[in-house]
């Protein structure tokens, strides 16, 4: 207990040498935090990383099983599926033209891609003001010592000049710290929309240019042919 409140001391005398840029950058960090946690968790119930079950409903349209692959994806609720699931139903259902049909599938894309990256302003705005808030921090900390030192005039200590200065350098570390996490995990979120915004152009493509009644048809034929054959 008394550790606890030891740390908790410290932990207040830090903030009171940063001065006010040092509760903005303190601040800022709880956000960086939260913010991390909520899109790590928004990913996830999205099925940001969930893709096999969408990739194998596509390889079965491809192979002609449409109802099939479309009733696969009907209860998925992920990122892919959804596209895919509305592409398929764009092919299946019949009122849509080719450019229709690109366009509705854009539309849900452009949705599910915008869900996925929900917050991701607030990360880039955040590794990009902690650093600078730092900074203000330390130009008014250098400010503030640098008067201390001539209101001493002759009688100027070097180690007060130093201790204010040191106290001033606080906030530019504080700032980095909290700039280069949420730098980091914006380039992580940026790069999982990505790999989904990838799939799921991969996975329209593929459903719009292939006819999904192709090859299920021609192994019919061929299989009637070798029936035939047979009765002769």
């Amino acid at each position: 207990m008394m550790d606890i409140f030891a740390q908790w001391t410290e932990l207040q005398d830090f903030l009171a040498r940063g001065g006010p840029a040092i509760w903005a950058i303190a601040a800022l960090s709880v956000l960086t935090l939260a913010l991390i946690l909520w899109k790590v968790w928004r990913l996830i119930l999205m099925g940001a990383w969930a893709g096999r079950r969408t990739e194998a409903a596509v390889r079965m349209w491809e192979e002609g099983f449409a109802q099939d692959a479309c009733a696969a994806l009907a209860r998925r609720r992920s990122l892919r599926a959804i596209v895919a699931h509305r592409a398929m139903q764009t092919r299946i259902g019949g009122g849509f033209s080719d450019t229709t049909a690109r366009e509705e599938i854009r539309r849900v894309a452009s949705r599910e891609l915008a869900r996925a990256r929900a917050g991701l302003r607030a990360l880039d705005l955040i590794a990009t003001i902690a650093p600078l808030l730092g900074l203000l921090g330390t130009i008014l900390g250098m400010i503030t010592a640098f008067q201390t030192l001539q209101e001493a005039g002759s009688r100027a200590d070097p180690a007060a000049l130093a201790g204010g200065i040191w106290e001033a350098l606080l906030t530019t570390a504080a700032g980095m710290a909290v700039a280069i996490p949420a730098g980091v995990a914006l380039a992580w979120f940026e790069s999982v929309a990505d790999r989904a915004q990838r799939d799921m152009e991969d996975a329209a493509t593929r459903i719009l240019t292939r006819d999904p009644t192709h090859r299920h048809t021609s192994a019919m034929a061929d299989n009637a042919t070798t029936v035939t054959a047979a009765a002769e």
